[in-house]
């Protein structure tokens, strides 16, 4: 496996699949172009002879100091559960953390349970919310009406 920084040129093919990746849910309008443009430094492509297996999508927070926030990380369902998804966080961990960078946010769906078991498992915690829904702290209407989100921050 190779990792490097995203460009701008892989915004087709990680948008052309996308959805796929996650079984037909609609996740494409969430990854804009300007995030390959404008983040690249701190954002990452895994290949695996020379085939695209996974992404992740991240920067550093330009008004919380010390903090970094990954938007967005996706794996090739083929792939899942070979280490690709925690070479990518561990990547962007090391590269935030020499830049000064102390703690680490992400957000999920409420319904994306394997999303919020993997991040419980890399060491990030949930963050008090508003409600208790099986037993998960969620922010309610976080990303607007019905937006619901759980947050979760990660200390370096």
């Amino acid at each position: 496996m190779n990792i490097r920084n995203v460009q701008s040129s892989d915004y087709k093919l990680i948008i052309s699949v996308l959805n796929d990746w996650w079984n037909g849910r609609q996740m494409a309008d969430m990854l804009p172009k300007l995030f390959f443009d404008h983040f690249q430094d701190t954002s990452y492509i895994v290949e695996d002879n020379k085939e695209v297996i996974g992404f992740l999508i991240g920067f550093i927070s330009q008004s919380r100091n010390k903090e970094a926030y990954i938007h967005f990380v996706g794996v090739h369902p083929q792939y899942r559960e070979h280490g690709v998804g925690r070479r990518l966080y561990e990547t962007f961990f090391n590269a935030v953390k020499i830049r000064g960078v102390e703690n680490i946010r992400c957000v999920t769906s409420p319904v994306n349970k394997s999303s919020i078991a993997y991040h419980k498992k890399m060491g990030f915690v949930i963050e008090k919310g508003d409600k208790i829904v099986d037993g998960v702290d969620i922010h309610l209407d976080y990303d607007g009406k019905g937006g619901d989100r759980v947050l979760f921050m990660k200390r370096l």
